[in-house]
């Protein structure tokens, strides 16, 4: 049986305001002046994009014989114990890169445990770290081995449509090469990156009615043309037994594969994940739909510097409205450090647009 570590989502709530303090602080850094580094790229010739199937070729079958071959289970050491923890991922590029959740590794990695894969055929190589990300549940692996596996196709998230259908592909409760089918049940959903308050996090998911259950952690989100739209992290659950391992009820979630790239990328280039900061704690606990209230600016920060003020109140940001605090931590995590993003900000009464340079911090878990 599969251990999945990803801490479910009791009873549908989602997690929304459910810590004040951390998530308002994720917005805020002592390094919040530090400048963004260029931009981090793919290279092209390492990877995928082209579809694997044409619009006429776009159904169920054909899609599973497509990328299975590139699917894997990941095998990680887990409170010492070998293969404690399982999960899935993909062959990611041309250079031997794997792409799992942060989760599935995470253990392993703090005390170098032994982190493995097995490919569809059955063969079991030992996969090493490059890095990975708490922020966005993301984690590179290396294996030479799987070089002669085909890459899976990379798409965009940004093309997605709700109703669209969609494959989630993995090893649930260990059973390698399973194939799932549902559709975009909505985008945009804010979803939990940690298992505990004082690491808890928040990421803009794709949510989905496939089935995802414990073991798809980290294996590919697919589209009908065969193109990965995300990565499968995460499930809402009713209930579940006492290790917590609810079932699917068909509330799923992924990380967008756009945001993949770019960690990915990050992860690639120097070892290190990173993600945008602003400079400012904002308001998480109790229920609000008016926005996100800004308790605090940090004085010299992005924040700041543009114009944001205590007690203002965000309402969108880059043209997406926010209607709460962790909301607004989704939304500023949808951007890339250095990115002028526009905020649409309530002061006194008055609508008001200021620009921000959103600020650069490593993730500490890279």
């Amino acid at each position: 049986m599969s251990r999945w570590l990803w801490p479910t989502v009791a009873a549908l709530a989602l997690v929304l305001g459910v810590v004040g303090g951390f998530a308002g602080g994720v917005l805020q850094d002592a390094r919040d002046g530090e400048p963004a580094v260029q931009p981090a790229t793919l290279d092209p010739t390492s990877i995928e994009t082209a579809a694997p199937l044409t619009k006429d070729k776009a159904d169920l079958v054909n899609v599973a014989k497509a990328l299975v071959p590139s699917t894997v289970q990941v095998f990680a050491e887990y409170q010492g114990v070998a293969d404690g923890a399982t999960g899935s991922g993909f062959v990611f590029d041309k250079r031997g890169h794997v792409i799992t959740n942060n989760h599935v590794v995470a253990d392993a990695a703090k005390d170098a445990g032994a982190i493995a894969i097995l490919d569809q055929d059955g063969h079991r190589y030992p996969a090493k770290l490059i890095g990975r990300s708490a922020v966005y549940d993301i984690a590179v692996l290396e294996i030479p081995q799987v070089r002669k596996i085909k890459p899976a196709a990379l798409g965009s998230t940004s093309s997605l449509q709700v109703g669209e259908t969609v494959v989630a592909i993995g090893s649930p409760l260990g059973l390698s090469s399973t194939v799932t089918a549902g559709i975009v049940s909505a985008l945009h959903r804010p979803v939990s990156t940690g298992d505990s308050a004082d690491q808890m996090s928040y990421i803009s998911a794709v949510q989905t009615d496939a089935a995802i259950n414990p073991g798809n952690s980290g294996g590919p989100l697919v589209n009908l043309l065969g193109k990965v739209v995300g990565v499968n992290s995460a499930i809402a659950t009713a209930g579940g037994d006492s290790q917590g391992q609810g079932g699917n009820i068909g509330v799923g979630f992924a990380i967008p594969v756009d945001q993949v790239k770019v960690t990915a990328a990050q992860i690639l280039r120097s070892g290190h994940a990173r993600y945008p900061v602003v400079g400012a704690q904002v308001a998480t606990g109790g229920v609000s739909t008016q926005g996100a209230r800004i308790e605090s600016v940090t004085k010299g920060s992005p924040a700041d510097r543009a114009g944001l003020r205590d007690g203002d109140r965000i309402t969108e940001v880059g043209g997406l409205r926010v209607a709460d605090g962790i909301g607004l931590i989704v939304a500023i995590r949808t951007h890339q450090p250095g990115e002028k993003v526009r905020f649409t900000v309530v002061r006194d009464g008055t609508g008001r647009t200021i620009t921000i340079t959103l600020g650069s911090h490593i993730d500490e878990a890279s």
